[in-house]
């Protein structure tokens, strides 16, 4: 993987653009999330498709999503660029929007479910992004809650240093690399391709996941087991399993894969508030990270400039 850049922070009136790379929001919640953006001093800039359905449940199409999104990347006056929500169709711009796109227009995206795609083009590109609450669950909560508040703080500067309660399936030690992932679903499949962050020789790998069962979870961790993923991993932080159904006789999805994690001689974190619940920290992807456990819980460091504030 490439050097990777923390693009510049924003200040207040800068500009942010509102997309929708994956799935139709209305937008009652478009606007929702301008009015959360506004009251945090920045301009909001609605794409010009947002809005749009193509298929029933796209927000446009392929064509019409990726236009917004690179329209987002060449304004120069746009600083920084929140997705609506996830759902599914980022994995068509992997072949349509070339690294060096990304490379040349370094800004803040933030998203993750779906988005993950895109924080695994934009690491891969050498441009750090934001795993984090999107335009969707801003509007839903009107900017409020730690999430929410982090997501402000990180965008202006102020970097956070994240500390865990201890989790009975954690594993102590510790391990510095880049950190990568997100949903579990979306990123395998980028495997051997120009959006696979797994890729690194050292890597961090977060994962998290959702309404998905225990077989198929089990299969997507044999898939980067096979694929030497977790050969490359100097750590692992493990978010939330939503509404994931329980079966093959473990007890979590967490028990699943520390069972894989068992072979491996590295830390592992349980518990991280990330994913798809009202809590969800936002996560530096691609940013040099430090993950410490210990029998007294996890902290979780980004090598990134800033000011600090301990979460």
């Amino acid at each position: 993987m490439k050097r990777i850049i923390a693009p510049p922070f924003l200040a207040p009136g800068d500009r942010v653009a509102l997309v929708s790379p994956s799935y139709h929001v209305p937008m009652q919640a478009v606007e929702g999330a301008a009015a959360v953006l506004r009251g945090w001093g920045f301009e909001p800039v609605v794409g010009a498709h947002v809005g749009r359905r193509w298929r029933g449940s796209y927000a446009g199409s392929p064509e019409e999503r990726l236009a917004d999104l690179r329209a987002a990347l060449e304004d120069p006056s746009i600083k920084a660029i929140l997705c609506n929500r996830g759902g599914y169709g980022t994995i068509r711009f992997v072949d349509t929007l070339p690294p060096e796109e990304l490379a040349a227009h370094p800004k803040w995206l933030v998203g993750f479910s779906d988005i993950t795609t895109l924080c695994g083009m934009e690491a891969r590109a050498g441009v750090m992004s934001i795993h984090g609450p999107m335009g969707k669950f801003l509007a839903k909560d009107r900017g409020a809650g730690k999430s929410a508040e982090l997501l402000r703080g990180l965008l202006t500067g102020t970097v956070p240093e994240y500390a865990l309660p201890p989790h009975p399936l954690s594993r102590p030690g510790v391990a510095t690399a880049p950190l990568v992932g997100g949903n579990l679903s979306t990123f395998v499949p980028l495997l051997g391709t120009r959006a696979d962050a797994t890729a690194g020789r050292e890597i961090l790998l977060f994962i998290e996941e959702i309404e998905e069962d225990f077989r198929h979870i089990d299969r997507l961790i044999n898939t980067l087991r096979l694929h030497g993923v977790f050969d490359r991993c100097r750590g692992v932080i493990l978010g939330q399993f939503t509404g994931c159904e329980a079966n093959l006789g473990y007890d979590s999805a967490e028990d699943l894969v520390c069972s894989y994690l068992s072979d491996y001689d590295i830390p592992v974190c349980c518990g991280f508030p990330a994913g798809h619940e009202a809590e969800n920290w936002p996560l530096l992807i691609g940013a040099r990270s430090t993950l410490a456990v210990t029998e007294a819980g996890a902290t979780l460091t980004f090598h990134v400039r800033g000011r600090r504030t301990r979460a």
